[in-house]
């Protein structure tokens, strides 16, 4: 680099890569939550339902159900293929080949929006469909996370689409 020229440093890979750590961070504690539905005395996870009867909570597996079944399988899809999207955007750009995987990365993320954007529109679907509880219920905060991972993996895979090196002029 000369002394004339001018070296304009646009950080959105590095964003695209945080963003992309954040979708993971909030897909693991969204999977985990044990908390997706909640109603007085009714509490629904991924992973199991619990009732209050008599001041004692009583659990029991969700993963009877046809349903459930496919949001968890589409949700786990989603945050494995979020995670080789980071581990292949993370070894890329530490060994300088970043150019060559901007699209692959982006290409796994779009398709990790499309599966969890599946399974969190199929779960209140089919939460609503087959149990219609008689007191007020509410999609809580797990539920929350899980479109809060699917935005920051969209928002990742654009930013892993911006051509940011096709300007030269220093105002872009």
């Amino acid at each position: 680099m000369s002394v004339n020229e001018v070296y304009v440093f646009r950080p959105f890979k590095l964003i695209a890569l945080l963003c992309v750590f954040l979708a993971l961070c909030l897909d693991v504690v969204a999977l985990v939550s044990p908390a997706w539905v909640t109603a007085e005395g009714y509490a629904l996870s991924l992973w199991e339902s619990c009732r209050e009867i008599e001041a004692d909570w009583k659990c029991i597996s969700t993963l009877k159900s046809d349903w459930q079944i496919a949001t968890l399988v589409l949700l786990l899809a989603g945050a494995s293929v979020t995670l080789l999207a980071f581990l292949v955007a993370l070894i890329s750009l530490c060994r300088g080949t970043h150019r060559k995987h901007y699209r692959t990365v982006a290409v796994f993320l779009f398709t990790a929006v499309v599966l969890q954007a599946c399974a969190l529109v199929l779960y209140p679907i089919k939460f609503i469909d087959g149990k219609m509880l008689q007191t007020y219920h509410e999609f809580n905060w797990g539920y929350g996370l899980g479109w809060g991972a699917t935005i920051f993996m969209l928002g990742g895979g654009i930013l892993l689409c911006l051509r940011t090196d096709m300007y030269e002029d220093g105002m872009y």
